[in-house]
């Protein structure tokens, strides 16, 4: 399946709710007025795009309406998808290998985001890329983490690095940086703990593991990826915020893309984060990843139209 095809299809709840907000509105023939324009802007809100997105895009339709670039209502499709696209511009949306491996990688994240998952995924991407992969399984406080991190990397085919549960989540980096280095892999994925951004001290935590990793590989980490849950919309904005205070995040993985109507909110992230977004999830299974990619996740998010 091609990249369009895999977005198309996870973003199928998101379409539908944009589709049939979009399809009256942008009528063959229909002249472009005020009230269009405002029920614009309520058709993009439903699909969780972001108050502040959504009025700077409206504002961009009207500025052209009023300049006479755009007069009826079937040009504004076309003329939003290019301001979409655009925004993103030429950022780098690849991962940042170390020069000399192994490249650490960590994985962030609030409890319920999809966290755990993301990494296997993460790990069988870059095994697919030709990288040997090793996972550390830093998430002590939930034994379950560990658990699930487990049965996930025997399917991606990777080995894993963990201690019991409760264990210092440090400690466990620590030994994962060794093995890394001894085993000389590509990249080491730290599964952090899934930390709620309202514990400061589980943040504390998270800039723990960092100066520990740092005494075994001084660059690192290459990435810090923070995992956001697509189902919770702007609240994912709020988190990411968070998250940057605590640490540098370089990128962002939007999963659950596919369980959600409130895809949007890739538009909302960037209009109001400097973070690229380099990955998404679009479903239950390992495969289920891919790079973002602006042009095609705008013509999914509008096919139909």
């Amino acid at each position: 399946m091609g990249l369009f095809d895999f977005l198309k299809q996870g973003l199928a709840k998101t379409r539908d709710k944009i589709v049939s907000g979009f399809q009256k509105l942008l009528a063959v023939g229909r002249r472009i007025d005020a009230e269009l324009l405002d029920q614009l802007s309520d058709a993009m809100l439903a699909g969780d795009m972001g108050p502040q997105a959504v009025r700077g895009l409206v504002d961009e339709v009207r500025q052209a309406w009023q300049a006479g670039q755009l007069s009826e209502a079937q040009e504004i499709l076309p003329f939003l998808k290019r301001q979409i696209t655009s925004t993103w511009g030429d950022v780098d949306r690849g991962v940042h290998f170390a020069p000399v491996p192994p490249t650490v990688i960590f994985v962030v994240g609030i409890n319920g985001s999809g966290k755990t998952t993301s990494v296997a995924k993460l790990a069988w991407w870059l095994k697919q890329q030709g990288k040997s992969v090793l996972l550390g399984a830093c998430d002590t406080f939930r034994a379950a983490a560990i658990d699930q991190l487990v049965i996930w990397a025997k399917r991606a085919g990777v080995d894993i690095v963990k201690h019991k549960p409760n264990s210092d989540p440090a400690a466990v980096a620590f030994d994962a940086c060794d093995a890394a280095l001894a085993r000389k892999v590509d990249v080491l994925l730290i599964d952090t703990a899934g930390r709620l951004h309202t514990q400061e001290h589980l943040m504390r935590e998270l800039n723990k593991i960092q100066r520990v990793v740092q005494k075994r590989i001084p660059e690192a980490p290459h990435e810090v990826l923070l995992v956001l849950d697509a189902t919770v919309g702007q609240n994912a904005i709020n988190q990411a915020r968070i998250f940057s205070e605590a640490v540098k995040v370089s990128g962002l993985f939007l999963a659950k893309l596919d369980g959600s109507a409130k895809g949007g909110i890739v538009v909302g992230i960037r209009d109001q984060l400097d973070i690229p977004v380099k990955f998404v999830g679009l479903g239950e299974t390992i495969e289920a990843i891919a790079p973002f990619d602006p042009v095609a996740f705008v013509d999914a998010l509008f096919e139909g139209l």
